[in-house]
């Protein structure tokens, strides 16, 4: 029997398992780096395939399987496991029981498709060469991420790792296909913080204030030539203001404004030189008009760069795997990741899998409290990932 069979008839036997796994996952959801019962779970799914894993960073656990064939080379594969605060509007049997706290990004499909690889890999150890480190990281929703953490702890550092893969849920593609892209893909995100802070009064006395609404207002539309104006346009950029609290009322102008946004890009020197323009922007302008401006920027994850290499590799056997047909070009996505972080230091794939059905109503974006997946998903990707991480070690199909 070929790997590829091997490998296909072991996710169909599992199948069911992780089906259950993942909606036990969805049903009890955890916040970030308080994934401890997660954690458990994740811990005893693994022991009970005959899997030792060992903790890492504050809520992490990584698992080692090695290949019983002669090879020297390592890959490391990685899910996120932590939950969003979301409560839950779509009812299912698996519906979240802890409210206000969802698995809305697909981090239980991530989580459970992972258990599903180990047990894979450690059915057929005797079959393949190399090492397959598997990697339960924590907080990839919450600054400054939990890869952040694992890198510190060395998850990088043993000699040998030839990459680092990742996948994630995407409702717009269909159960069944997958999408990647070489180069970059996902952006960086850094949080503003802005409060403009004038002189309030009457409304009907505007000569007698500072009105910070106005200085605001004019700040967030300055603020829109970084992107229109400043910024290359070959480089994706993006800037939102979300957040826009003026706490005065009909007659009343208030003595503040405080606004919340996000600046997105996939150019580490344009970002920080971003910064920089906008924070003397506001500033700028606010004390133009007689107020003054605090302007706070959290600096989040860099932009993810998928390696040339690595990602066309990954496309090759996710080829043999599903079919050809099955595989497509990712477009550039806005949204930001901490995979970015491994990205930064190592060869590293990260790849949409398609978990939409519109048929059946599954369609909700992800970040949605209607948010679902097509399970049948967790067939392909348990053993897409496991294919993926051999054949990237040299071992045949």
């Amino acid at each position: 029997m070929t790997l590829l069979d091997q490998i296909k008839k072991k996710a169909e036997e599992i199948y069911p398992l992780i089906v259950e796994h993942r909606r036990y996952l969805h049903r009890f959801p955890e916040l970030s780096f308080q994934e401890h019962c997660t954690v458990a779970f994740i811990r005893d799914c693994l022991y009970k395939a005959g899997i030792d894993p060992q903790p890492i960073g504050d809520t992490g656990l990584l698992a080692r399987i090695e290949g019983g064939l002669p090879g020297d080379k390592l890959v490391l594969l990685r899910a996120d496991i932590d939950a969003l605060p979301i409560h839950e509007l779509r009812q299912t049997e698996y519906t979240s029981a802890n409210p206000g706290v969802m698995h809305a990004c697909g981090h239980d499909a991530h989580t459970a498709s992972l258990i599903g690889v180990a047990m894979i890999l450690h059915s057929i150890r005797d079959s393949f060469a190399g090492t397959v480190k598997l990697l339960f990281q924590p907080a990839e929703e919450i600054l400054p991420g939990g890869a952040c953490q694992m890198i510190r702890e060395g998850v990088l550092e043993e000699p040998g790792l030839i990459g680092v893969i990742g996948q994630h849920v995407m409702p717009a593609l269909p159960a069944g296909r997958i999408a990647l892209r070489k180069g970059r893909f996902m952006a960086s995100k850094d949080d503003l913080h802005i409060t403009v802070n004038g002189r309030g009064g009457h409304g009907a006395q505007p000569q007698e204030n500072v009105d910070p609404v106005v200085i605001a207002a004019h700040i967030v539309i300055a603020l829109q030539q970084l992107v229109s104006r400043f910024s290359h346009p070959a480089t994706p950029s993006v800037l939102s203001i979300g957040r826009f609290l003026a706490n005065g009322a009909i007659n009343v102008i208030p003595d503040k404004v405080e606004m919340q946004g996000a600046f997105r890009t996939m150019d580490e020197n344009w970002r920080y030189d971003a910064h920089a323009k906008m924070r003397k922007m506001a500033i700028g302008i606010a004390e133009s008009m007689g107020g003054t401006c605090e302007f706070r920027i959290e600096t989040g994850y860099p932009f993810l760069v998928n390696a040339d290499d690595l990602t066309d590799n990954v496309a090759v056997f996710a080829g043999e795997y599903l079919g050809e047909n099955n595989i497509e070009e990712a477009a550039i996505w806005m949204a930001s990741e901490d995979f970015a972080y491994y990205s930064q230091q190592t060869d590293a794939c990260f790849y949409l899998l398609g978990t939409g059905n519109e048929s059946a109503g599954i369609k909700a974006s992800l970040h949605s409290p209607d948010f679902d997946i097509d399970e049948s998903a967790l067939l392909l990707s348990t053993g897409l990932m496991a294919y993926v991480a051999l054949r990237q070690l040299g071992n045949n199909t």
